[in-house]
């Protein structure tokens, strides 16, 4: 996240200030895995042993065994394979319940309205519900955590779909939701709506709800374009969903 009036983003690690929010390190972890990712595993694993609760620290520590004992080519394959090739994996906090559809763009809409009142703007090669972002944004400012929780079965869906591709990607969102509140019994009951029915599969044009600049891309990835960062050397590229 960069101020409303401009600058540069780049992933930064997270640092040594103490906080016990997973939100920053997981923001770190669901992004395209770059090679600066693998250097700092040792600034990760600190990180992640001062979150909390006990169960986010263990689902972080999990994901960063699995994260040092592969191969970083194999990472960058199983991460396009899991994120840019299974609709049900986008890493997109609208797309599960909404799919291609107008009321994913008003939707949208509220992200931005969200990163404008805090002062900051979300970096412009991505749309505004991107979770990446939206957990940087929370370890920031307040109103990030009031959109994740405003989205927690948005999460559980997206957790729900990394358990059942078998993706190590499952840890670092488990971790986040243990971070925030439990569902609720009616919360649950429309994640299970959502979670048989799928996202919805029609394409009808966002442009009445959405501004222009946030669908550069979109048309070739249905969920949004997904943040590379500084490709590992033999990278796969990203695909549409």
């Amino acid at each position: 996240m960069t101020p409303a009036s401009g600058g540069s983003h780049a992933p930064v690690m997270p640092g040594t200030s103490g906080s016990r929010s997973p939100f920053k390190l997981a923001s770190v972890l669901l992004v395209y895995p770059s090679v600066s990712l693998f250097d700092g595993l040792d600034v990760l694993a600190a990180a992640a042993s001062r979150t909390s609760p006990r169960a986010t620290r263990d689902e972080l520590a999990a994901f960063l065994r699995w994260l040092g004992a592969t191969p970083p080519s194999q990472v960058a394959q199983h991460y396009v394979e899991t994120f840019d090739l299974r609709r049900r994996c986008a890493l997109y906090l609208t797309y599960y319940r909404y799919g291609d559809t107008r009321k994913r763009g008003m939707a949208m809409l509220a992200f931005k309205a969200a990163y404008r009142a805090a002062g900051l703007a979300p970096p412009g090669d991505e749309l505004p519900d991107f979770l990446p972002v939206v957990l940087e944004f929370a370890g920031l400012h307040p109103a990030g955590l009031r959109l994740l929780r405003a989205h927690r079965g948005d999460l559980e869906l997206l957790r729900r779909a990394l358990d059942r591709a078998g993706s190590p990607y499952a840890h670092v969102v488990s971790a986040v939701c243990a971070h925030l509140p439990r569902l609720g019994p009616r919360e649950l009951a429309e994640v299970r709506r959502a979670w048989q029915a799928g996202p919805p599969a029609e394409e009808v044009g966002l442009e009445p709800f959405a501004p222009p600049e946030y669908l550069a891309g979109y048309a070739a990835h249905p969920g949004g374009p997904s943040s590379r960062g500084d490709r590992l050397p033999g990278a796969p590229g990203g695909a549409g969903r």
